[in-house]
């Protein structure tokens, strides 16, 4: 018979309350700041309350979902798990901000019931985790505006959104459809959500190996977080979005990636975190719209054009 389990964690944090507030409550930030976090959207949102589906990983080969209610108050956000594929039941969370002097408190507490007694361990260890995350993320807010960058690349394409979509979820075909995969190996246990190792090939004709997990909604998102990263970056993360107009569809690609400032030397001598920042851009740009215009001409020739 499951049986009722409390969890609470603490942490002081040298920054204001509101952007801690904030930081929590920001769930698009997530992915490229806490490591399990995968993907978050919102299915309803106002100015006291939001229910958000969250998607994270367990493990390198596992990502686990649920959603929750959200309220916040000026100084604590409550939480009450709706759905989920999770070991517990009945779980309700809240953050809590009391601030001394110039750091501020932050509680994160878990009230669940479970028949499993290593649960509250392992939901101890993820609150950890999830609070050394928001102090990293408030303490270094800063530095980290310099080391995070995030942009997107359209293109209109006058095919079907369903060809589109394919053509990018059908990743175990890429080696033989983009040039610069030279291996890819995909597993999809669960339908939508994948895991695959890659080997990429550079310009200059070195490689590199990457894994990756993928949250594929049909037709609409396929999104994406490195797991197994490059030297140089601490966070990978993105989509492939995809909205259909009259004329056709308009995909777009997302990267957000997160620079290690001591590895931007591998790049060369004397080497800027902004010198990092021109390289991402031109480098992931090229890969992405390079894919884009292969699903375009797939698209379109399967359109007739």
């Amino acid at each position: 018979m499951p049986q009722a389990k409390t969890v609470e964690k603490e942490i002081l944090v040298h920054a204001p309350a509101k952007v801690l507030r904030d930081l929590v409550l920001d769930v698009d930030r997530w992915p490229a700041l806490h490591r399990p976090a995968v993907h978050a959207e919102y299915l309803e949102r106002s100015e006291t309350s939001a229910r958000i589906r969250h998607w994270a990983v367990t493990d390198d080969r596992t990502v686990r979902t649920w959603t929750e209610q959200r309220r916040f108050g000026a100084d604590t956000i409550t939480a009450v798990v709706e759905s989920a594929e999770l070991p517990y039941v009945d779980a309700n969370g809240s953050w809590t901000f009391e601030e001394r002097d110039e750091d501020t408190l932050v509680t994160l507490r878990w009230e669940f019931r479970t028949s499993d007694a290593t649960v509250a361990d392992t939901v101890r260890a993820e609150s950890a985790e999830y609070l050394a995350s928001l102090k990293s993320a408030a303490e270094e807010r800063d530095e980290l505006a310099e080391l995070i960058l995030t942009f997107d690349d359209p293109l209109f394409i006058a095919g079907s959104i369903e060809d589109v979509y394919a053509y990018l979820y059908e990743a175990d075909k890429w080696p033989d459809r983009i040039p610069h995969v030279a291996k890819l190996e995909l597993e999809e246990t669960v339908p939508g959500i994948q895991f695959f190792d890659m080997v990429s090939l550079s310009p200059d004709g070195s490689s590199h190996s990457t894994r990756s997990v993928r949250i594929c909604l049909p037709h609409r998102k396929i999104v994406y977080k490195q797991i197994q990263l490059p030297t140089m970056l601490a966070a990978h993360t993105g989509h492939w979005a995809f909205a259909q107009t009259p004329e056709g569809v308009v995909a777009s690609t997302r990267h957000t990636a997160r620079i290690k400032p001591d590895m931007v030397s591998i790049l060369g001598e004397g080497t800027t975190v902004q010198d990092a920042r021109n390289h991402l851009r031109r480098v992931l740009t090229a890969n992405s719209m390079g894919n884009l215009q292969l699903a375009k001409a797939y698209a379109e020739e399967r359109a007739g054009f």
